[in-house]
């Protein structure tokens, strides 16, 4: 039987979470499965993750970091099977949009191809 020092050294094994790290352009979407330790930041999943190389068109520090959509902070404490989506910035504020469009008599509704 082994004593419980030797449990306690024995169980100090990082325990390690599954994620993804999610970041979305125009013209292409790249999910990477990520393995992290338990109590690994957000900002910390993105850079072990490397998926800002993927995509050099994006500055990182114009982006944010978010979780299922919810835009967190980078120093949020990530849980297993988290969606952490690199957050681009907008072109243009929606609201902002909305407003020009209604001046010029057009809307934000995409128009349909099909007949009828």
């Amino acid at each position: 039987m082994r004593s419980v020092v030797a449990r306690t050294r024995c169980s100090v094994a990082t325990e390690w979470i599954a994620i993804e790290v999610v970041c979305a352009e125009a013209d292409r979407q790249t999910v990477l499965p990520l393995e992290v330790p338990a109590g690994c930041t957000a900002g910390e999943a993105l850079a072990r993750s490397g998926i800002l190389a993927l995509h050099p068109t994006l500055q990182p520090a114009q982006c944010g970091v978010g979780i299922f959509g919810r835009e967190v902070m980078r120093e949020h404490v990530l849980c297993a099977g988290d969606r952490l989506e690199v957050l681009r910035p907008l072109l243009e504020d929606p609201r902002e949009r909305r407003r020009r469009l209604a001046r010029q008599g057009a809307t934000m509704a995409r128009r349909s191809t099909g007949g009828g």
